[in-house]
């Protein structure tokens, strides 16, 4: 067996699925693929499953890891977004330095209160 490589599917909670899937659809822009039955809801990041899910057990029920999603330009990103009611903590701004390019990030939440970030990587 060889090591583990690929992400097929990333989880994030959500209380209210109408009202998460409402956020990612048409806020984050993102494509929806289906619905798996009144708790699951599915959408494409770029061939990665994002799930958004009502979790089953209590044990579950937590805030999901931070999702950070590669943009080319974070600057219009961040614009379009906002202007979607999209609310950011902060603008883009640079969190590393290296030789030749710069690493830029925003965060913001979801509807459901999980951690989300855009991020991009720009000539220095």
């Amino acid at each position: 067996m060889q090591g583990l490589a690929r992400i097929q599917q990333i989880s994030m909670n959500a209380r209210d699925l109408p009202r998460a899937v409402a956020f990612y659809r048409d806020r984050l822009g993102m494509r929806h693929l289906f619905d798996g039955g009144p708790k699951l809801s599915f959408f494409d990041c770029a061939g990665i499953r994002l799930m958004l899910a009502i979790a089953e057990m209590p044990e579950f029920d937590h805030p999901g890891s931070i999702v950070y999603f590669a943009v080319e330009d974070i600057r219009a990103t961040h614009r379009e977004l906002a202007g979607r009611g999209v609310s950011f903590r902060e603008p883009p701004h640079v969190v590393a330095r290296m030789p030749g390019r710069e690493i830029w990030m925003a965060f913001f939440d979801d509807s459901e209160g999980n951690l989300l970030a855009i991020t991009s990587e720009a000539a220095a």
